[in-house]
């Protein structure tokens, strides 16, 4: 029953909210300390954990970082930036980030961008600040769809470019059950089979962000036209 103290360490903690983590790892010490465990073999499962755990625990650590970074002006001097690029637009920046995004999931770099850390603090605000050097002030709506079609950019671009690295998981699953199968094939020959799609996925994708220009343009003439209506019935 002694064991059971590591669940009111933790309910305990997060009652009076205290750092999560560190209730967490203080209820993990006083299980393995009420379970009779020595304290280097607690500190080697915390270890184990982490080094299994880790990409999970890198982003967890991103957060906190992006968060200061755009208290201390990230997404500004984003804004900034795009606005010195006079022949840049919406639909041109993120067909450019859909390129690179996938380009580097399929050479394994999935980890190069992502909503979180690429694409709430830089890619959306730049996009956003594209669209106003050219329209002015945008409607809400307009935000919101720009913000949707930023984040479409990173999940096309990774989905389909992954599907091309020969270690990526999906690929070595599929390996698998076709050996289960009798069909033996390498991980290469199931990856060139992505690269058709990857390049489908990327030009139908990109002439949607091609048009999304024109849609912005549409919806921001049509807002100034029906803000002038409603000024004109007052």
């Amino acid at each position: 029953m002694l064991t059971l103290l590591g669940i009111a360490v933790v309910i305990v903690g997060f009652v009076l909210r205290f750092n999560p983590l560190l209730v967490v790892v203080v209820a993990g010490i006083v299980t393995g300390l009420a379970g009779n465990m020595p304290m280097e073999k607690i500190l080697t499962i915390f270890g184990e954990a982490f080094i299994k755990n880790r990409y999970l625990s890198l982003f967890i650590l991103t957060l906190p970082v992006i968060g200061l970074l755009e208290r201390n002006g990230l997404k500004e001097q984003a804004q900034e930036l795009i606005g010195k690029i006079k022949v840049a637009t919406t639909g041109r920046l993120l067909i450019l980030y859909l390129f690179i995004r996938e380009f580097a999931a399929a050479i394994g770099l999935t980890a190069l961008g992502g909503h979180a850390q690429m694409v709430r603090p830089l890619i959306a605000p730049m996009a956003e600040a594209a669209a106003e050097n050219r329209h002015g002030t945008l409607p809400e709506s307009t935000r919101n769809k720009i913000k949707a079609f930023a984040a479409s950019a990173d999940n096309v671009g990774v989905f389909f470019g992954e599907d091309i690295f020969i270690a990526f998981g999906a690929v070595l699953l599929m390996k698998g059950f076709f050996e289960q199968n009798g069909i033996i094939l390498e991980p290469l020959q199931i990856a060139v089979w992505g690269i058709p799609t990857a390049i489908a996925a990327f030009i139908i994708h990109g002439v949607r962000l091609y048009l999304l220009d024109r849609m912005i343009a549409r919806e921001v003439q049509g807002g100034v036209a029906e803000h002038v209506h409603v000024k004109e019935m007052k």
